[in-house]
């Protein structure tokens, strides 16, 4: 018995072991005619790589019998998360390997995500100016100083740049409506839009200062995020040969998280701004708004 315990066991890690190595090789070696097309792409991949998200329908205002906007937390730390947070390394991965975070970053800065807002209600759009100030601390010795009141300019051997990075990502803060089409009978969600929380970066790293909370860095528009994290796929892990992209992942919900908040008549107050100090209630208070979306559309049924 303990043989064949031993036996699978190695069994398993060999096949875990090779099936790791494959999803990671080169898949133009399986396709390759010749040697020289080891390494790249086949025509039939380059086409795929460039196809576009699956567009959302078109809903008319009149089809929605019921509807809800709802703001979820996504915490980083789950280990049902851990796709949208790792790698948070990413100077150590291929191109095609970045986190969630990153992917974002990068093409903000590279202008193709454009919609990008201070808060969830899209009024005030953020330049990247703004954006990386809120990523980075600067400190500066005393020595530095001295050397500034004397008149030298040439202090960056006195400066220590302090940046937010993937790994200072804890969690994500999406804003999504759930909706009752009459016309197809189905109740529907569509993701509008998403945030990376993290610690205020004047905190990071000092010992000095205490401070739990974890703020939005910036709210993406998401519908102008699809075509970007369509092409984004989160790291390979376990057996997977190839793993769906970021943007279906967000899609089909593919994660775990906790309402924060949902539309209300009292500015959208969200729940510890009404349930404080009592962690418990607030899941109860969160879960029972979950379980309101989830019994409607069978109540629809029914009646």
């Amino acid at each position: 018995m303990k043989n064949n315990k031993f036996i699978n066991s190695f069994l398993f890690l060999f096949f875990a072991t090779v099936s790791m190595a494959f999803s990671q090789s080169n898949y133009g070696l399986l396709n390759a005619k010749k040697v020289s097309e080891i390494g790249m792409k086949p025509e039939d991949r380059i086409r795929v790589d460039q196809d576009k998200p699956l567009p959302y329908e078109y809903v008319d205002e009149r089809d929605i019998l019921w509807s809800k906007v709802v703001w979820e937390t996504i915490d980083l730390y789950q280990k049902a998360n851990f796709r949208l947070y790792y790698p948070v390394n990413d100077d150590n991965n291929p191109e095609t390997s970045k986190s969630l975070f990153v992917n974002l970053l990068d093409n903000i800065k590279n202008g193709n995500i454009v919609e990008v807002y201070e808060d969830s209600q899209f009024i005030n759009k953020l330049p990247i100016s703004e954006i990386e100030k809120k990523l980075v601390r600067i400190d500066t010795a005393s020595y530095g100083y001295d050397m500034l009141n004397q008149g030298e300019t040439n202090i960056d051997e006195y400066i220590d740049k302090n940046y937010i990075k993937a790994q200072d990502i804890q969690a994500y803060q999406i804003k999504g409506i759930w909706y009752f089409n009459k016309r197809t009978g189905q109740m529907n969600y569509r993701l509008l839009a998403i945030a990376p929380l993290a610690p205020d970066v004047q905190t990071i790293g000092r010992d000095d200062v205490v401070d739990n909370d974890i703020y939005p860095l910036f709210w993406v528009f998401y519908p102008d995020a699809r075509n970007v994290l369509h092409h984004a796929h989160p790291i390979k892990g376990g057996f997977a040969a190839y793993t769906e992209s970021f943007d279906y992942l967000l899609n089909i919900r593919d994660f775990a998280s906790v309402i924060v908040k949902e539309e209300n008549m009292f500015g959208n107050r969200s729940i510890n701004e009404y349930i404080r100090g009592n962690s418990l209630f607030q899941l109860r208070e969160a879960q029972n708004i979950k379980d309101e979306i989830r019994d409607l559309e069978s109540d629809m049924w029914t009646y």
